[in-house]
């Protein structure tokens, strides 16, 4: 694995699991992207007012995420697939990736149901299989935010049955998005900035 390529912050303030070579392949065949990237992941912090009350339908934790990424050129982008047979066209959507660029996808998963794990895998798996997604990119929170959320009473807004690294893990070494390379992130305590 080429994890220790990601820098000493990003080591220390991020969980990080990747499958299929996705670090190499970001960084040597998608350099440009990979400076977004690595620009996100160094400039995000978790502050205590994202995370004290609702966001909404999306939460500032993404909002502010997706905004780094907006910044830097990236956008959501939807995919318009279909299945020809005889001649016939039959449509075969796949869902929304929250950002796109040169075929780098990411998905960024604060406080969702599990499933959208399964989900985003697969639409990875089948962008992949379509070539136009490189490498698929997960960002998370990691299990230990539990602490946190329980000692400004929001424990049962994040519950265990959400969107983390204990959820995502089995299912990407389970091979969820089978031949696409993907890269995970969880936040860590280490970018929770309690005073914010």
């Amino acid at each position: 694995m080429a994890i220790a390529d990601l820098g000493s912050f990003i080591n220390s303030h991020y969980e990080i699991r990747e499958w299929r070579h996705a670090t190499a392949v970001l960084k040597n065949d998608f350099p440009s992207e990979w400076a977004d990237l690595m620009y996100v992941l160094t400039n995000f912090r978790l502050l205590k007012n994202y995370i004290s009350r609702g966001g909404g339908n999306r939460s500032l934790v993404s909002r502010r995420i997706d905004g780094l990424f907006e910044s830097r050129g990236w956008s959501e982008k939807n995919f318009q697939t279909e299945i020809t047979v005889d001649g016939n066209p039959h449509p075969s959507p796949t869902h929304s990736v929250d950002n796109f660029k040169n075929g780098i996808a990411i998905e960024v998963e604060w406080n969702n149901k599990d499933p959208f794990f399964d989900r985003d895998l697969n639409n990875f798996r089948l962008l992949h299989q379509l070539q136009v997604v490189s490498v698929g990119i997960i960002i998370t929170r990691c299990d230990e935010l539990q602490d946190i959320f329980r000692s400004i009473d929001r424990g049962s807004s994040f519950g265990m049955a959400t969107t983390h690294m204990g959820k995502l893990i089995p299912k990407m070494e389970g091979g969820g998005a089978a031949g696409c390379p993907v890269l995970a992130f969880g936040i860590s305590k280490a970018l929770y900035e309690p005073n914010q």
